[in-house]
């Protein structure tokens, strides 16, 4: 088996070096997105599992009943660590509610208006943050087996033009051509299907944060809403 491997592995970069000159640069191309592709790959998963790590913590301490002015001030001091995901969207939320609540006479539905467009404003800056290197995904997963499906044709537009060049066509005239576009063809699958894989299951992760993010802003704006009335009738 393992002279199998060997021999296997020596083939391979025997194709490679006797392909053509376009081959070899659509390989080495499709070598490098699949490598890039894959580092992204890895980081997109720290990242997304942070995110739901910190979504997990954060509503764990904001659904346990702890002062809503305290966690407020917990998260927004100086020696504190940065707030990403949904604690960014509860202190821009909250900021803004207590910089306009200083405000005597401002009505609630301006105040509250303006607390959900300041979480909104951090909402579109987390979706960013989460959705990027998607598109290169998807681009590689899209892209990668026409570049692949390119280097078949011209593998095969090689092999048919040595079997012009003879007059008796055999397998050795045209397995060079065949071979370049099958180790093409293979290079070009190997980069897109991960990436596919991974741009159709962080996307379906996303979604799945970007909807935590949405029920917990409209969560929040009520309970800031029950607050602003409250402060009004005791007024």
């Amino acid at each position: 088996m393992k002279i199998a491997a060997a021999q296997t592995t020596v083939s391979v970069i025997a194709l490679f070096k006797d392909a053509s000159l376009l081959v070899q640069i659509l390989i080495l191309m499709l070598f490098v997105v699949s490598m890039i592709s894959w580092t992204m790959i890895f980081r997109k998963w720290f990242v997304v599992k942070n995110a739901y790590r910190e979504a997990d913590r954060f509503e764990d301490k904001f659904w346990s009943g702890g002062n809503v002015n305290q966690i407020y001030a917990d998260m927004s001091r100086k020696d504190a660590l940065p707030v990403s995901g949904i604690g960014n969207l509860f202190v821009s939320g909250f900021r803004e509610y207590s910089r306009l609540d200083k405000q005597k006479g401002l009505p609630t539905d301006q105040l509250l208006e303006a607390v959900q467009r300041s979480m909104r404003v951090a909402l579109r800056r987390e979706i960013d943050y989460l959705e990027t290197n998607l598109p290169f995904l998807a681009t590689v997963g899209s892209i990668s087996p026409y570049v692949g499906l390119f280097g078949t044709v011209w593998g095969i537009m090689n092999s048919f033009r040595a079997l012009s060049l003879v007059q008796q066509a055999t397998l050795a005239h045209v397995a060079p051509g065949i071979a370049e576009a099958l180790i093409t063809t293979a290079m070009g699958l190997f980069a897109a299907i991960p990436a596919v894989i991974a741009y159709n299951r962080y996307v379906n992760d996303v979604e799945r944060l970007i909807s935590r993010y949405e029920i917990f802003m409209e969560e929040f704006a009520s309970i800031l809403q029950r607050q602003a009335v409250s402060k009004v009738a005791a007024a």
